[in-house]
């Protein structure tokens, strides 16, 4: 029987994702790649644009002029499916904006960790 939401797996899981939102955050480039899985089946969907493969992803976040926009988490569930996959889902607020983001990631344990395999990143239209 699969079993959702083992608090040890759901702790790991939500300890890579503050890893990644402070990498994001920050702009640290090789943290970012580092938790992305390094395969040509990895695809980020960004508000934006559209990354198929790695390699996509990596060339993205380099020619990304000072990062991602500074944004606030306004909600997160972290969620486990066994102890070897996991989905993290948060809306945002970009600083200074009124639109509200979502972010969605899906998470593999590897031979080398725990690994982002598919993330998709979107705005809602503005409603104020």
């Amino acid at each position: 029987m699969l079993t959702i939401d083992d608090p040890a797996t759901v702790a790991e899981l939500t300890e890579m994702a503050d890893r990644y939102e402070t990498a994001l955050m920050a702009n640290d480039v090789e943290t970012l790649d580092a938790l992305f899985r390094n395969a040509p089946e990895t695809i980020r969907y960004g508000v934006g644009e559209v990354l198929y493969g790695f390699a996509e992803i990596a060339a993205f976040r380099q020619g990304r002029v000072g990062g991602s926009p500074q944004r606030r988490v306004l909600r997160r569930v972290v969620t486990s499916f066994g102890p070897d996959l996991g989905t993290v889902n948060l809306e945002f607020q970009r600083e200074g904006g009124t639109r509200i983001g979502r972010q969605s990631q899906t998470w593999v344990r590897t031979d080398a960790g725990w690994k982002i395999t598919c993330a998709h990143v979107s705005l809602m239209a503005d409603i104020s």
